[in-house]
């Protein structure tokens, strides 16, 4: 395998992040044209989530939510139970600074059992409280308390040792024909 066939886990995870990062929407709007235009530059000019985000640890009441700014800043979490924001809450997290590879994360506590949770992160650069990012916007299940029968489903990073995704293997369809719920299923190649 030649050195420019090689994935690297960070190229991997910041062209994932990347894919997350389509869905970006800004964080929020405003029907004025001039209200709009700011939030335009400053996303523009804004800290960049360019690995996009990660949600890991979730149980029955809690998440935690992690992602990478490119210079200081502030971590900014919001989520809800519905889609459209209706009844959001915001979490103000911690620095992103050098010393921590400008990564921060929060830990969503009080979060409903076996719910899907919306989320909208973004970073606020610390020379400007005005200056945002854009929003990236992700979602997960929480578990369930009682005790019910869950399918989990595994893929690895292998594609760096030879074995990756095989089209005549039929991978996509292998994983989909184990019947996961589809709320929690998500692969970032399709």
């Amino acid at each position: 395998m030649s050195l420019n066939e090689q994935v690297s886990r960070r190229r991997f995870l910041k062209s994932a992040g990347l894919l997350l990062g389509a869905a970006a929407v800004p964080w929020s709007t405003s029907p004025t044209a001039n209200a709009a235009s700011n939030v335009r530059l400053a996303a523009a000019t804004g800290p960049q989530l360019e690995q996009g985000i990660q949600i890991g640890d979730v149980r029955a009441h809690r998440a935690v939510i992690w992602s990478r700014s490119d210079r200081p800043a502030r971590l900014l979490v919001e989520y809800d139970i519905n889609p459209r924001f209706t009844n959001p809450i915001s979490v103000r997290g911690p620095f992103a600074l050098e010393t921590s590879d400008y990564t921060a994360r929060v830990d969503l506590t009080g979060l409903p059992e076996n719910s899907e949770v919306f989320l909208r992160v973004m970073f606020q650069d610390l020379s400007n409280d005005r200056n945002l990012s854009e929003a990236i916007l992700g979602n997960f299940v929480t578990a369930p308390r009682k005790n019910r029968a869950i399918r989990f489903l595994w893929s690895g990073d292998t594609a760096g040792q030879g074995w990756g995704i095989n089209p005549d293997f039929g991978w996509h369809e292998n994983l989909r024909g184990h019947a996961p719920d589809p709320t929690r299923f998500f692969h970032p190649l399709g």
